[in-house]
């Protein structure tokens, strides 16, 4: 069965990453190249895990896959 309904968590989550990018091209600027590159790994798997969520293959992954990600 298909879902045509739009899932508000990962598009939160997509834009939450867009959002990290782009904040994160403004610290490399500033030369804070350490912690840009902590934030844009961390901030970017939200939505990484968020999406490899969907695929789980039972409810109990799902709910250990959105642990991760939160």
């Amino acid at each position: 069965m298909t879902n045509n309904q739009p899932n508000l968590i990962l598009e939160l989550t997509f834009q939450f990453s867009l959002d990290i990018i782009e904040f994160c091209e403004v610290l490399e600027v500033k030369r804070k190249y350490v912690i840009a590159n902590q934030l844009l790994k961390s901030g970017t798997s939200i939505g990484a895990n968020a999406r490899e969520a969907q695929g789980a293959e039972s409810r109990a992954d799902f709910v250990h896959k959105l642990k991760i990600a939160a």
